[in-house]
């Protein structure tokens, strides 16, 4: 799917509707070194957030369940999606037959030194790497990335440059989140912390997998577009 911002279809669509963050806003020009983030959670959040994928609105999804909060700011990859190739990937990688990918945009976490408040924004940012995560038989591969421009971590480029205790906070979030006091055993295994390069892959295949599966979107937004003339006098100034 065309996700250039010249492209006259998405000036359109701008000028009338409030975009979809997941499929009316473009990755980026520069993705996967740099890539736009769309925000829904922040770790001030007792609640679980999360984009309602039909209406593009931020709902709540649940109260957390228990004591853990996110740690950094967690979100969606616009226009990517994780299907057949995130699914074969990531059972190439971890050596573990069966995986298929979970159904969801690609999930992001950034580092930021910042205070940000609020969820339902987008940010622009800079994947350094990420947590191979398998939730049951399903792929649900976190990126790691960093703020474009953050005074702090924006010298980040790998994420061998995080230290050690920022990374496991963050494996120990993802791997007890949905852990009960009863629960007997993990329910999310993270199997790999990879660098760079390998979170460049894993957005790739994601991306190739959003185009097979919404390669008909475009087409269906250019057909409901194909008016004779908009109401007069929709773009005049008040």
């Amino acid at each position: 799917m065309t996700n250039d911002k010249n492209n006259p279809l998405w000036t359109v669509m701008g000028l009338l509707f409030r975009s979809h963050p997941w499929h009316g806003v473009p990755l980026g020009p520069d993705a996967p070194n740099t890539v736009t983030a769309y925000i829904e959670m922040t770790p001030a959040d007792t609640c679980k957030y999360e984009l309602d994928k039909v209406t593009g609105i931020m709902k709540m999804d649940r109260p957390q369940l228990y004591s853990s909060q996110c740690p950094v700011l967690y979100g969606l990859m616009p226009q990517t999606y994780c299907a057949e190739q995130i699914g074969a990937f990531c059972e190439q990688q971890a050596g573990i037959e069966g995986i298929q990918g979970d159904g969801d945009p690609l999930d992001i976490c950034v580092l930021s030194e910042k205070h940000i408040a609020r969820g339902n924004i987008l940010m622009r940012c800079k994947p350094i790497g990420g947590l191979r995560m398998i939730d049951g038989n399903e792929a649900d591969d976190k990126i790691i990335a960093v703020m474009e421009g953050d005074p702090a971590y924006e010298r980040w480029n790998d994420v061998s440059d995080c230290p050690a205790s920022m990374i496991n906070r963050l494996r120990h979030y993802f791997l007890t989140y949905k852990q009960g006091p009863d629960t007997p055993q993990q329910v999310c295994q993270i199997t790999h912390i990879y660098g760079r390069e390998e979170a460049f892959e894993v957005i790739r295949h994601s991306v190739d997998d959003y185009n097979h599966h919404y390669a008909g979107l475009q087409e269906l937004l250019e057909q409901a577009l194909q008016v004779d003339e908009f109401p007069r006098g929709m773009f005049r100034s008040k």
